[in-house]
């Protein structure tokens, strides 16, 4: 049996790594989160083979106690304050994550655990310098707390290789999206306000330009690192690579919505919103074997999951 610890199980990505895993008979996982921003529902339903923990891993007595009495072989720290408006009114809570990354790297390497996977973020390049962003070429260039506090995860990892030998890999995360995305996210934010006919607003002109990337694509990704034991002391960019901009993201929302919603202008953020974001995800490729999926074959996919449409009407 192979137990894996997942913090941040309850969100997004997190869910959709434990149910990936779960496929694995071989797998025992704990989630362990603090729902502050993750949701119960977003988890598989009960099993055997996995449990749930309500933990904070900024707090060292319960995840140290979590921690020396399980033994873990692998553990994937996902558990941070996320979302650009969320980050920028609470920097403090989100320097409170470095705390976690150093509490889950020492009780990783005196539990024995094999190999920490960590949640990093396209946010560590800051406004780019070159397009695509390549993991060990384009320079960081990060600003706000939550990129910095990442890109100090980064350097602790590399650190705790160094000195004390705890196998790590980084994923830097470009903007991923699904069924589970909370909804102050872009793309479900957009469908939301679509699918009730509700003005959609942008932050600018709506200019900036992203990638994105499915759920699905980015876990298959990361599940394929851990089984083909890939990447091993080393980042990848896990994202999409075809560049839209955010006014056409919702010219296409609600063209697929058939919505009557109207495209709205604000002022743009003072900080944080990057004009542009790209990576290079040859690496990911390679690993998949594979192209992604589009972003309208996405959206397309949540639009036809009945329990998120129906989680959206109001």
């Amino acid at each position: 049996m192979c137990k894996i610890l997942v913090t941040g199980g309850a969100g997004n990505i997190g869910s959709a790594l434990v149910k990936k895993l779960l496929q694995n008979q071989q797998n025992f996982i704990v989630v362990a989160d603090n729902l502050s921003t993750g949701l119960k529902n977003k988890l598989p339903p009960p099993s055997p083979k996995w449990k749930f923990i309500n933990c904070d891993v900024n707090k060292y007595k319960g995840i140290s106690e979590l921690m020396t009495s399980n033994n873990f072989d692998y553990v994937f720290h996902f558990a941070a304050i996320v979302g650009v408006s969320r980050t920028q009114e609470n920097p403090i809570k989100v320097l409170e994550d470095i705390d976690g990354i150093k509490y889950i790297l020492e009780l990783s390497k005196n539990t024995g655990v094999k190999r920490v996977f960590f949640s990093s973020s396209s946010e560590v390049y800051g406004e780019p310098v070159e397009l695509p962003q390549h993991e060990h070429t384009t320079p960081l260039n990060s600003r706000v707390p939550y990129a910095i506090v990442k890109n100090v995860g980064e350097a602790y990892l590399k650190s705790y290789k160094q000195e004390y030998d705890l196998d790590y890999t980084i994923f830097r995360f470009f903007n991923t999206y699904g069924v589970n995305q909370s909804p102050d996210f872009v793309v479900t934010r957009f469908i939301r306000a679509a699918l009730n006919n509700q003005d959609i607003t942008l932050y600018g002109d709506g200019s900036q330009t992203r990638t994105f990337c499915y759920v699905d694509d980015n876990i298959d990704a990361c599940v394929k690192i851990l089984y083909k034991n890939k990447m091993i002391n080393d980042i990848i960019n896990i994202g999409g690579d075809v560049v839209i901009k955010i006014i056409d993201l919702a010219k296409m929302i609600i063209s697929l919505t058939n919505s009557s919603s109207k495209i709205i202008n604000l002022p743009p953020l003072i900080d944080g919103d990057m004009t542009r974001r790209q990576p290079d995800n040859t690496k990911m490729l390679a690993i998949l074997g594979r192209d992604l999926l589009s972003i309208e074959e996405g959206i397309k996919l949540m639009l036809a999951d009945e329990n998120f449409v129906n989680s959206c009407v109001e």
